[in-house]
């Protein structure tokens, strides 16, 4: 089931020119928009495909072997969709655990995102860093691996937030959450001991910086705010290039897809037209466990 919420506009890649790419952004709920904006800076030519799985948001309470199997099937749906150029996965926990299936299975660049560790080593001053994930993110064998590498010599205070996920999706869509609810979430971030105090919070998950505005004002003292999507970004440019000169997108050549659609209010979607995104349209995908 397909629904266009932005009457009167269509979206059909396949009668398209293609000198510019279409470059897919995933996550698993409204996170990678963080993400999608910091791409559509870098490419502000392309055409864009936004596609959260809300269906099964979020991927933390599912096995991994249930994120395997959803990312694929949801992945396979769009790129014969969409056919786009390059797809960033926009999410800690569909790359940390399904991006090497992905890249195996389907014959398209893929850009995944992992927690920002190195740069958050390669940031600190006092070796007192935090990575704030997702509770599935911290205890993943793969972060810690990353710590090993990249940051032994470092104080890492691993924190991982049950909430901040839903409290970033109800942002979006006008119900925020009080500052007391993101306090009870942050407070950990911040260590103080007489050998020093955290310098360093690395966003481990792409919807905190949908927050990050708020948490700068709630942090007990300043400190540096890792968000990867810059340099991701990055990445989008050295795999595909840089913008097409003298080509500009049309303003309704972006598109955001969901799975479900449940969530959707007036003010959400106002927030997607402020992003980019004003054409909605629904993939009907219920999650089937079990």
């Amino acid at each position: 089931m397909r629904i266009d919420f932005l009457a009167g506009t269509t979206y059909n890649p396949a009668v398209m020119p293609s000198p510019v790419p279409t470059i897919l952004v995933f996550d698993s709920g409204l996170g990678g928009l963080t993400v999608f904006s910091e791409v559509l800076k870098a490419r502000p030519d392309a055409r864009f495909v936004y596609a959260g799985d809300d269906a099964a948001f979020p991927y933390g309470r599912l096995s991994e072997e249930a994120v395997t199997a959803r990312v694929l099937d949801v992945m396979g749906r769009l790129i014969d969709l969409y056919n786009p150029t390059l797809v960033v996965v926009a999410c800690n926990t569909a790359s940390t655990i399904a991006l090497s299936q992905m890249r195996e299975r389907f014959p398209v660049p893929f850009v995944g995102t992992v927690p920002a560790i190195k740069p958050a080593a390669l940031a600190t001053r006092t070796g007192y860093m935090t990575m704030l994930a997702t509770s599935a993110t911290v205890t993943r064998e793969y972060t810690r691996g990353l710590i090993e590498t990249y940051a032994a010599n470092c104080r890492v205070n691993l924190v991982g937030s049950r909430f901040l996920a839903g409290y970033s999706e109800a942002e979006l869509a006008g119900t925020p959450a009080s500052d007391e609810e993101l306090l009870a979430e942050l407070a950990p971030c911040f260590v103080q001991d007489e050998g020093g105090r955290t310098d360093v919070v690395s966003l481990g998950c792409t919807h905190y910086p949908l927050l990050l505005s708020r948490f700068e004002r709630l942090a007990p003292w300043p400190v540096t705010w890792i968000d990867p999507a810059p340099a991701i970004a990055r990445r989008v440019t050295q795999l595909i290039g840089p913008p097409v000169p003298g080509h500009e997108a049309d303003e309704n050549e972006a598109l955001a897809v969901f799975t479900a659609g449940e969530r959707m209010s007036s003010a959400l979607r106002e927030a997607l037209l402020h992003k980019g995104l004003p054409l909605v349209t629904i993939e009907d995908m219920p999650l089937r466990v079990g």
